[in-house]
Parts: C-alpha cells; structure tokens; sequence
C-alpha cells in the first residue's frame, strides 16, 4: 500500500512509518519541522527514515491548503495515518494560533484530501487531553469528553467531531487514538518521562 504519514518527523510518527516501511509499504511522509522542540531531533528521524528506497520525505504545512491539495491529487494514498499536529497542553496557552492552524485547519485539509482521493481508511492522533475535566477512573470512551481545560485538549476533540463527521456523511472509515504520555528512544524532549530522566 502506499501510506500517507503525517508527522513522520515526529515521535509517533517516525516510529510509526518505520514499521509501515519494515512490513513493506511505500510511506510518504509529512512534515513541517517547526521549532517546537530541537528541530536536529527530528532531522535525526529524518534520515533513519530515508534510508528506506520506498520511503519519501514532503516538507509540507499542514495548514497549506494548496499543497496539501496537491500532494492528495499527485499521490493517490491508499491510506493515511495523520499524526502531524502542535502538540504541548502548555504551549497552547501562549501560541493559540498554532493549534488552531496545524489541528484544526490541517485536520479539515486531511479529511478532504482522504474525501476527494478515495483513501479507503483514515487513521488519526487524538490525545487523553480529551477527557479534561473529567474525574472518573479509569477513562473510557464511554465518558463525556465536553470540558477540555486547555485548547491543545479542545482541537483534539474537535478532530474526533470532525473525523465523525467525515466518516457519517461520506462512509470514510476514520479511527481515533486517544495518546496518554507516549516515550521511549527518540522521544520528545518536554515529554514528563525524559525531563525526570
């Protein structure tokens, strides 16, 4: 299959086409390289993953609708697994514009991309974030997600609404992964498990 893979500079994301690669897809990956964290860390990702003959690289904002829509018309995905986003609940705070721009507005340009182009199954990062205010342990996909206490956390859902959405009113086959505290090798520098490290 040929797999669309937001984020592929990213934690999950690299990890996630590398596995994609292994198996024996051909992986376009996507990637803005902002400057959210050490941007070295994710050119490190970068070239592990171009050493595969099947893999490709798009330095691409997800918020450019242009060439979103170009890159979905030239390649013809089977499917995506969109993992591209502003993550941090903190940085939301400061930088509300990214989150709107990278979560929301890019979400929107991967479900019309997967809309107009007939990719057969979308796969998409949500976040814990969703659960908020939430108090009732454990959490479960059965509970109310209404009260996110950060915008990072609100686009998230926004993203599932949308996704559901998509999937209702033109039968795309949408999955949601609700992320908790994700670490191991290469991970993300501000993630809780390597600043205690």
């Amino acid at each position: 299959m040929k797999i669309l893979v937001t984020g592929a500079a990213g934690f999950i994301g690299f990890f996630t086409a590398r596995r994609l690669l292994e198996r024996g897809d051909t992986v376009v990956g996507l990637d803005n390289f902002n400057d959210y964290y050490d941007v070295s860390l994710k050119e490190a990702r970068a070239s592990i993953l171009k050493q595969f003959d099947s893999f490709s690289m798009r330095r691409i904002d997800l918020a450019d609708r242009s060439a979103m829509e170009a890159l979905f018309a030239a390649e013809k995905f089977d499917k995506v697994v969109h993992l591209g986003a502003q993550a941090g609940v903190r940085y939301s705070i400061d930088n509300p514009h990214a989150y709107i721009d990278s979560n929301i507005v890019g979400t929107l340009h991967i479900l019309e991309g997967c809309r107009q182009h007939d990719v057969e199954h979308l796969v998409y990062a949500s976040s814990s974030s969703v659960y908020g205010a939430n108090t009732a342990m454990p959490f479960s996909i059965h509970q109310n997600v209404d009260h996110p206490l950060a915008l990072y956390g609100a686009t998230k859902k926004a993203n599932e609404l949308m996704a559901h959405t998509y999937s209702s009113l033109y039968q795309l086959p949408t999955t949601g992964l609700r992320f908790f505290t994700v670490y191991g090798p290469y991970g993300r520098p501000d993630m809780s498990p390597i600043n205690f490290a």
